[in-house]
This record gives C-alpha cells, sequence and structure tokens, in this order.
C-alpha cells in the first residue's frame, strides 16, 4: 500500500517518543546501519512473533534471528518515518516510506507493534 499524501511532519519528532525496543528494531532494521543481531534480538521478548509481509510468522530469537539473516536486500534503498501511531502503551503503528530501485521504486511498510515489559511481544508487517 503506498499512502497518497506527504509524510506527516510530526513522525520524525513522534518517532524520538518511541519506546526503546521499537527504536532498537527500526535501527537495526535500517539498510544504512550495520545491523547487529545481538542489539535487534534484544528488543524481542525471547517468545516473540513476527508475521511479515508476506504471512510467515516467526516465533522465538532463532527463528526471528533466521528471517532477519534472510531478509537481506538486493536492493539499495532509503528509509524515512512517515507516520507514528501510539494507541497506549502496549500498541504502536509506525510507517516506513522506501525508495530505491526495487520494483516500483516507492512503498510504504507498516509495522504494528506490541509491547509487554519493554520488549516487543508481536510485530505485524504489511505493505
Amino acid at each position: 500500500m503506498t499512502i497518497q499524501h506527504p509524510p506527516d511532519p510530526t513522525a520524525a519528532e513522534m518517532a524520538k517518543q518511541l519506546p526503546p525496543a521499537i527504536t532498537k528494531y527500526l535501527r537495526e532494521a535500517d539498510p544504512q546501519h550495520k545491523a547487529n543481531a545481538h542489539d535487534l534480538l534484544a528488543a524481542f521478548a525471547t517468545d516473540a512473533t513476527v508475521i511479515d509481509d508476506d504471512g510467515t510468522t516467526y516465533t522465538g530469537h532463532d527463528e526471528i534471528h533466521r528471517w532477519r539473516e534472510t531478509e537481506t536486500s538486493e536492493y539499495t534503498y532509503t528509509v524515512e518515518v512517515s507516520h507514528v501511531e501510539k494507541f497506549d502503551d502496549s500498541h504502536y503503528v509506525v510507517t516506513n516510506h522506501l525508495e530505491g530501485d526495487f520494483p516500483g521504486g516507492v512503498v510504504d511498510i507498516i509495522y504494528r507493534f506490541t509491547l509487554a515489559d519493554g520488549l516487543i511481544t508481536k510485530l505485524e508487517i504489511a505493505p
């Protein structure tokens, strides 16, 4: 799904207020950052679940680690936070705007985070 309006001007400011686990995940998932598996997994509860944009579910640190290792992209792209929404202390939605040399060249990726005890317990990713 491509959002047909300019990024929310407050998104960058709101992103600064995200919980540390979400900030850590977004930093480690950014292609401009040299990802560190230890830092990435530290953002997740040991029994966390990730539902990728292709519908595949990964549960636990081992599966999440394998997922991130295989997610290395053959494409070059930039990432900009375009929308942040806090529903309560446990539920957040972050939309990242990607532009690059992948088919279509532009896409918005939606991350739905569920937190408990300061860690990500569920992450749903949707285009």
